[in-house]
Order: C-alpha cells, then sequence, then structure tokens
C-alpha cells in the first residue's frame, strides 16, 4: 500500500544488521514512526503493546523476533534451550490470535532440526518467507473478495458502501491488508467504493484504518462504534467485512469485540457480512467458538483516552477513576450462522466445517 504515494509494507528486515523495523502503531494516526526492533524483548513488548496489531502482523513479528533471538545484537545463541525460551516468551504475548502460534510453530519447525551453526541464518531466511507468503496471500484475497464486491447491489446509486470494523487492513499486515485488501483492489480497479469505518474502542483501531484509507485515496467516514446499527438499518451500507483473529473449524470467527454485534445487525437487516482471513487465522483443531481464548487487556486502556492537546503535544486523559472496576475484553466471537462467507487466499466458502474443508481438503486429518 502507499503512504504519501509510495509503496510501503508495515514491516522492514535488515538480516544483515540483524534487526528489523516496524511502524509503531501506538503513535498512529498522529504521527508515522517507525521503530527498530533489535532484541527479543523489544519484539515481545512490541507484540504485547499492540505497538503492531492484526494477527497476520503479529505473526510475521514474532517470525522475526525469533530469528533476532537466535542471530542477533546481543549475540548467537541458537541453542535448543534458547530457542524453546524464546517461542515460548513471544508465544505469551498474545493468547487469542492464532497467527501468532502457528508462525511460531512453522519457526520451530524449520529450525529444530538444524544445527545451531545454521539457525540464525534459517530463521531469518524462514521469517522472510511467511513475511512474504502474507504479502500474496493477501493479495489473493483481494482479488477472490472483490468478485464478491463486483456483484453486490448498491443500494445508494453506483458507489458501493462497505462497513468494516477494527483495523484489518494493510496495517495489520505485511501488505494489502485482509478485510481491508478487496477494498484497495476494488479502488484500484475503479469501482466506486465508500467505506463507513467503526471507532473501535478502547483501542481505537477504526483511526488507523481511516490513516491508511486516506493515505491510499479512498473515500471513508469515521462513525462511532454504535452508529452502525442505525447506518445498518436505514440501508446505507451494502456490506460488511471484517477481519479475524482465529476462525474455528466449524466457521465461528473471533475478532475484535464488537464483531458480534455488527454480524446480528447484519442478519437483522439482510445485508452480508463477510470475513476475511489467510490460511494461518484458520484453527481446524480448535472444534468450535467456545474454545478460542478471548484476551482480557488492561482496564487502564479504558480508563484512559490518548490524543493530542490543543497545541498538538501527545496527551492522555482520564475518563474513569484509577479504581473504578471496568471489564476489556480484546474480543468476542461471531457465530458461523450469521457469517456470510469467509475469504481466503483459495477463494470464498461457507462459514462451516465443509466449507472450510472444500478449501482446505488437506486439513481433513488435523
Amino acid at each position: 500500500m502507499n503512504i504519501d504515494g509510495i509503496p510501503t509494507r508495515t514491516l522492514r528486515a535488515d538480516p544483515a544488521r540483524r534487526t528489523f523495523e516496524i511502524i509503531d502503531q501506538t503513535r498512529l494516526p498522529h504521527a508515522l514512526h517507525w521503530l527498530p526492533v533489535a532484541t527479543l524483548a523489544q519484539a515481545a513488548h512490541a507484540i504485547r503493546a499492540m505497538q503492531v496489531r492484526g494477527a497476520p502482523l503479529i505473526g510475521a513479528t514474532a517470525a522475526y523476533g525469533l530469528a533476532v533471538a537466535l542471530s542477533g545484537q546481543e549475540g548467537d545463541d541458537a541453542s535448543d534451550a534458547r530457542l524453546h525460551e524464546a517461542a515460548a516468551l513471544l508465544r505469551s504475548t498474545r493468547p487469542t490470535a492464532v497467527n501468532l502460534h502457528w508462525a511460531l510453530a512453522r519457526m520451530e519447525n524449520a529450525l529444530r532440526g538444524l544445527s545451531t551453526a545454521e539457525r540464525g541464518t534459517a530463521a531469518w531466511a524462514e521469517a522472510a518467507a511467511i513475511a512474504e507468503e502474507d504479502v500474496a496471500q493477501n493479495a489473493a484475497i483481494g482479488r477472490h473478495g472483490l468478485d464478491l464486491l463486483r456483484r453486490l447491489p448498491r443500494r445508494h446509486g453506483r458507489v458501493l458502501n462497505v462497513m468494516t470494523h477494527c483495523n484489518a487492513g494493510w496495517l495489520a499486515t505485511v501488505d494489502h491488508g485482509t478485510a481491508l485488501s478487496p477494498v484497495y483492489a476494488a479502488h484500484d480497479a475503479g469501482l466506486p467504493v465508500h467505506v463507513w469505518v467503526s471507532e473501535t474502542r478502547p483501542r481505537n483501531q477504526g483511526l488507523l484504518t481511516a490513516w491508511e484509507l486516506a493515505q491510499h485515496g479512498v473515500p471513508h467516514t469515521v462513525v462511532a462504534d454504535n452508529a452502525a446499527g442505525i447506518l445498518l438499518r436505514q440501508g446505507k451500507v451494502d456490506a460488511v467485512i471484517v477481519g479475524a483473529d482465529r476462525i474455528a473449524a466449524n466457521g465461528d470467527v473471533a475478532n475484535k469485540v464488537g464483531t458480534y454485534l455488527k454480524g446480528l445487525a447484519c442478519a437483522d437487516n439482510g445485508i452480508p457480512f463477510y470475513v476475511a482471513a489467510p490460511r494461518s487465522t484458520l484453527d481446524f483443531a480448535c472444534p468450535d467458538g467456545a474454545g478460542i481464548p478471548i484476551e482480557e487487556r488492561d482496564g487502564d486502556e479504558f480508563r484512559l483516552v490518548h490524543g493530542l492537546a490543543e497545541d498538538g503535544t501527545p496527551a492522555v486523559v482520564r475518563q474513569l477513576p484509577a479504581a473504578q472496576a471496568v471489564g476489556n475484553p480484546a474480543f468476542d466471537v461471531t457465530p458461523a450462522r450469521l457469517v456470510t462467507a469467509i475469504v481466503t487466499e483459495r477463494g470464498a466458502c461457507p462459514a462451516s466445517r465443509d466449507g472450510l474443508r472444500t478449501l482446505y481438503p488437506e486439513t481433513a486429518d488435523d
């Protein structure tokens, strides 16, 4: 995708210097800041503190974090003990996004049979392969999703109105995005499209969606989360497209909290509700949504609001007393029955065990 018209990815690796860079998403949309990651601790912090967000990008960051741990600026220690220690730390950072665990398992499988002398170079190569596959898979999601968008009736003239939730765009992946990949494909193909962007409190990932849509020139409007229902009811939305952090074997979908409410509103108003995700987000070992762990995050994310003061400097405003009890679940689960289709790099399918098996027959024994 583009920043100021320049094609850019969210992650930049420099194996020669044994480091990589990420966009610090905690500073967006007010400042674009590239953050170097040169240690295992920095990689783990970037994931845990949501400097990187989005399941696919979390997975790629974890892969490079493991490469840094085995062959980085802290030294070359590619022993079995170091491999296990580093993978365990990275695995502990976020429980819900299965891409994290998938990427680490893939890295471990690729490295386990190698000598310690081979592991450092191999780790950087495997992390790069994971990142490149993410780019290719998300581009394919865009092509398959565009086919669905072209067939949708448009309730308000020639412009296609799409609603999304959280950030499942370019910033949530290495490139292209998942839910927004079809939107970018539509825009680039000349299909008039407008995006309704939910703010997605308390982390306000919708503001990141608005920032990247603006960078790419896609028309959009930010709305409060609670405004989604009336827009759907009024027929101002032609389809909802969201990403996912984990999809169970039966098609149940875990995504940023608030997604389930949009699924319910779509069902009540006859509006398609699509979920876009690559293979790494599918968890065939998890039978249904009840088995997906839901991360409970720090209450201060809800008690405090981050933004800019009137003079343009970063500011934090307290909206609740420090002692106020709050609940802060990061995700919810949308039942498969509410999902019109799941769009992957292999195409679109019904949100069901049989539908997913049709696209991924090799997982029949998983």
